[in-house]
């Protein structure tokens, strides 16, 4: 049995994984950590990683402000983490490379199945469609809670798009400021914010008279933390690395 340090754990992903973990036999919870140190489903929670036990891999479902501590922690301990908080900085980005070094670290804008699928099916059917004169547009919708924009998700789709094309597309968040006609090699990537949608993504190719959209919508957060404890198995003992949900699937 896997021993798990579950980052975040009094959140919402936190209290799914809790769940999940609780009825699965080949994980087991040993500590949570929460800034508040608040108690959650039977395990003891810590204000910081130090005071926490030995264990075999973290998952990570906190912010963007905890990131520092978290890969100095699994570098100095060579923990490997499942790590799905987004909207890092360049700096952030860095150490997560840094640290991935030294432990198996598993990074992924989204851990849901769906969406790293449509990632391969992004691959392959953009650049026929940008030569036969589509334009690209990412949309994205999520809860009004949610800190960054655009998601995580919504820019490794626009990735995807543009790896196909040879970082051919420039990203554009806002048209407002500008007067003039669309260019060609250009990606908008739109954000909404509302209410208590889970995440929806649409990635529209809109063509002469005609408009293809690959969607994908997540009517509950269970579908990442599932994610999230298939890849805890998975990164438990691997080599120092860093590792995507598209390892996990094989």
């Amino acid at each position: 049995m896997e021993k798990v340090i579950l980052h975040g754990c009094t959140g919402r992903m936190g209290h799914i994984i809790t769940d999940i973990v609780a009825g699965d036999p080949a994980l087991e919870i040993v500590a949570g950590v929460d800034a508040y140190g608040e108690a959650y489903a039977g395990y003891p929670v810590y204000r910081s990683l130090a005071e926490c036990p030995e264990a075999d891999v973290i998952i990570d479902f906190s912010t963007a402000a905890a990131m520092d501590e978290l890969l100095r922690y699994c570098a100095d301990k060579q923990i490997p983490c499942v790590l799905c908080t987004t909207g890092l900085s360049e700096a952030q980005t860095a150490l997560l490379k840094e640290t991935s070094a030294k432990t198996a670290i598993l990074k992924s804008a989204n851990m849901s199945l769906g969406i790293n699928l449509l990632e391969t099916v992004l691959k392959e059917v953009a650049p026929r469609l940008a030569q036969a004169g589509f334009d690209i547009e990412v949309v994205e919708k999520h809860h009004n809670q949610k800190m960054d924009a655009p998601s995580g998700t919504a820019l490794a789709l626009a990735d995807a798009v543009n790896e196909a094309m040879d970082g051919a597309y420039e990203y554009v968040y806002d048209r407002s400021a500008r007067r003039q006609k669309r260019p060609v090699k250009e990606i908008g990537i739109s954000a909404v914010r509302g209410g208590t949608i889970v995440g929806d993504h649409d990635v529209i190719f809109a063509g002469q008279d005609e408009v293809i959209t690959f969607s994908h919508r997540a009517y509950s957060r269970a579908v990442f933390g599932k994610g999230a404890v298939e890849a805890a198995k998975f990164l438990a003992g691997k080599a120092p690395g860093l590792y995507d949900m598209k390892d996990v699937l094989g």
